[in-house]
């Protein structure tokens, strides 16, 4: 039967596992709240259903529990981070403080992250960068897993885009966070767990065949076509060809260790138009998104991340839904730990 549990009580236990899993304190305090940020959004193939998969790749050698994680500070607005292989939420979460303090004296500022393992929530940065009073932009790269126009089989990422622009008085942070593919990676897993036929279109067999069924599907397909797939070829250039950290052309050569990379940028407003300029401008902004005319069975004209954000809101106050066979997982992992499960709600 399908439970709920405290957002506290699984952060708690995302950093109990990691700890035990050997990563240091530090690093599992860091990474654990960006899965419950998923899982409160509704982005739950990023969110507490990784947790089994992280624990795997740290056994299998795949994701580094203790990396040596260095920072080149190329230029005052500037740096390149290597992960050393450490899990995306490590990696990705110490480029932000990066980041945000050299946007503070730069007025905006580029930090690259090279040879991570799975990302993470891409929205999860840029909503930090956004909590700060910046916009935060994220993208990232990896391994392939989805098609490319007039190509057959896996050719390029499912490589995600964020955008956060801060909140204001009257409104929450505006979030863009989406996939280059038609459905994540991730998400098919979901499909799969629950029994669910995928979304037409949305992704092929390893042959190129359309499937509906997600037990065969293994191929996601770019959003908008060719749009989707050069999106996701541009952001292997900006990530990983950038940083002298390509993945695409030794993955193809047969080179197919799993890491991912990723960019951020930060601006601060401050510098462009005025903070207080903004904060107004972005109010109308929103404002008149909400007042266009609604199509006919619309009830409500919404702007990024606006659903998301009461989700979390009805998440927080009732728990996150964890089914069966996840909790399952879940339960396999803290008896591997001997680590007790959270207390559903």
């Amino acid at each position: 039967m399908p439970v709920s549990v405290p957002s506290a009580a699984f952060e708690a236990f995302i950093r109990d596992v990691f700890a035990a899993a050997g990563m240091s304190a530090d690093d599992a305090a860091a990474a654990a709240p960006s899965f419950v940020w998923a899982s409160l959004r509704g982005v739950d193939s990023h969110g507490v259903s990784r947790v089994p998969r992280y624990v795997e790749m740290f056994a299998s050698g795949v994701a580094n529990p203790t990396p040596n994680i260095t920072v080149n500070d190329s230029a005052p607005a500037v740096a390149v981070v290597d992960a050393d292989f450490a899990p995306g939420p490590v990696a990705l979460t110490r480029a932000v403080d990066i980041a945000v303090a050299k946007a503070a004296t730069e007025g905006a500022a580029v930090v690259s992250v090279r040879n991570t393992v799975h990302t993470g929530a891409i929205g999860y940065y840029a909503s930090l960068i956004a909590q700060r009073g910046l916009v935060g932009v994220g993208i990232a790269a990896g391994s392939p897993m989805m098609s490319y126009t007039g190509a057959v089989g896996a050719s390029v990422a499912t490589s995600p885009l964020a955008i956060a622009v801060p909140g204001t008085g009257a409104h929450a942070p505006v979030v863009l966070d989406m996939a280059s593919s038609l459905i994540a990676m991730g998400k098919i897993a979901q499909y799969k767990r629950s029994g669910t036929p995928l979304p037409e279109g949305a992704a092929t067999t390893a042959d190129g065949t359309p499937t509906i069924d997600p037990e065969v599907a293994k191929v996601p397909t770019p959003l908008g076509g060719a749009k989707g797939s050069g999106l996701s070829l541009m952001f292997e250039m900006l990530t990983s060809v950038l940083v002298a950290a390509p993945i695409l052309t030794p993955y193809h050569a047969g080179q197919k260790k799993h890491r991912q990379n990723a960019t951020l940028i930060v601006l601060d407003p401050t510098v462009f138009g005025g903070a207080e300029e903004f904060a107004a401008g972005v109010d109308a902004t929103v404002d008149t998104i909400h007042a266009l005319p609604k199509a006919e069975g619309v009830e409500r004209v919404l702007v990024p991340g606006e659903r998301s954000a009461e989700t979390a809101a009805a998440r927080s106050a009732s728990g996150i839904p964890v089914g069966d066979k996840l909790w399952t997982e879940l339960t396999e992992v803290a008896g591997s730990f001997g680590i007790p499960l959270p207390t559903p709600s």
